[in-house]
């Protein structure tokens, strides 16, 4: 080997042994939020996105927490409650606007969205079938970046806050149809469930999802006799996997349904539909055919109801009568038991938060968690939901792209 080949190696040997460079993620510094929580205006919208124990995780991590006044009333919590949790208690509702993050339960008011400054986030709900494209327009001219929480989902599929809203409105259903059966409800005056020598309540339950499952639960959990329907043979596995109980269930064919109906005491209604109304199921003349003072619990009623004769009632007038069968038809059950609602809002928002601040705040967020970045459906202004855009009738921009551009 020539000298100068040795020589070579030799530097190759010496400079293996030299500490070298490594290409890693420079660690964004940590970045403390101010989040404005308004007091809901919605109609009979209950619920606040953050609890007092929630609050004082946050203000713990020195985080900013700015709460208009009352804004927790309806769940029950006063100024007190927050105040004490590190919570700064304002009066004016454009002082929380002002906040770098507004975090709501219900979509921002016309009026709200007025007070929303330029390239402000936004987390809330959108529920875009109730919003037009001026509504949509008005934000992207203040350049927001808005995150839909009914849009955050994981990669098994899974929607962690409608899932969470789900479970208490499936067990909610069950208590309510309870109360319509009771006298003090002017009901026929019978027990949803089964007491030793005395036939069993049966309920029928059209929808095997996360509402339908949690409703059998409840409805098993009192001893009633349990139906459920429907059209997927997959899901109607998974419910009786999930329940540990060989319940009776059918695919959705009118012949059974009808039968079945005929002789239950509690019909409820959980079916989803992935865009646009849900399908009607249950005629008028099926539902003329149900005993008089059985209960129907329309769930479906956001989306139209699956049962023909459904129609929108609220929680201060919550029932009507057809054919002598009690029709409780509330959009959002969920405030109804707005505390422990409320309380499931706050388990998901407060750790994100939290991580948003360790990672640099929520725009860096995106980047690291694609949870919260399937929820986007708009970065500084450009709409990046497909679903959002074909409804708005925008222009729709890939979120990684102008990410990756720093738009």
């Amino acid at each position: 080997m020539s000298e100068h080949s040795r020589s070579g190696i030799s530097r190759l040997a010496a400079s293996a042994l030299m500490p070298q460079e490594a290409m890693v993620e420079v660690h964004k510094q940590e970045k403390k939020l101010l989040i404005g929580i308004p007091k809901e205006t919605s109609f009979q919208e209950n619920r606040i996105p953050l609890v007092p124990e929630a609050v004082a995780q946050l203000t713990a991590n020195g985080h900013e927490i700015i709460i208009e006044a009352g804004a927790g009333a309806a769940s029950n919590f006063q100024d007190s409650d927050f105040s004490e949790a590190g919570a700064r208690i304002v009066y004016s509702v454009e002082e929380v606007f002002q906040c770098d993050v507004v975090l709501k339960v219900a979509p921002p008011s016309e009026k709200e969205l007025d007070l929303l400054k330029t390239r402000q986030t936004l987390v809330s709900i959108l529920q875009m079938s109730m919003q037009n494209e001026q509504y949509v327009r008005k934000l992207s001219s203040k350049k927001i970046t808005a995150i839909g929480y009914e849009f955050m989902h994981d990669d098994s599929g899974v929607y962690p806050i409608i899932q969470a809203m789900s479970e208490i409105v499936g067990s909610a259903c069950i208590l309510i149809a309870a109360e319509y059966m009771s006298n003090a409800f002017n009901g026929k005056g019978e027990l949803l469930g089964g007491v030793a020598g005395i036939p069993p309540t049966e309920v029928v339950i059209i929808g095997a999802g996360t509402v339908g499952e949690y409703a059998a639960r409840a409805a098993l959990g009192l001893g009633a006799t349990v139906k459920v329907f429907d059209n997927s043979v997959q899901r109607l596995r998974r419910i009786q996997n999930h329940l540990g109980n060989r319940i009776f269930t059918s695919t959705i064919v009118p012949s059974i349904l009808l039968k079945e109906l005929k002789h239950a005491d509690v019909a409820i209604g959980a079916l989803r539909s992935s865009e646009g109304r849900t399908p009607v199921v249950v005629t008028d003349e099926m539902v003329s055919e149900m005993q008089v003072g059985s209960v129907i619990v329309d769930v479906s009623i956001d989306q139209g109801g699956c049962f023909e004769t459904s129609e929108v009632t609220n929680h201060s007038q919550p029932v009507f009568r057809k054919y002598g069968v009690v029709h409780y038809c509330v959009p959002n059950i969920a405030s109804r038991v707005s505390r422990t609602a409320s309380t499931a809002l706050s388990n998901i928002f407060t750790p994100m938060l939290i991580n948003a601040g360790e990672v640099g705040g929520l725009d860096e967020l995106l980047w690291k968690d694609k949870l919260v970045r399937r929820g986007v459906y708009m970065f500084r202004g450009s709409i990046t939901n497909r679903y959002v855009a074909d409804a708005s009738k925008l222009p729709y921009k890939d979120l990684d792209l102008l990410q990756a551009a720093r738009i």
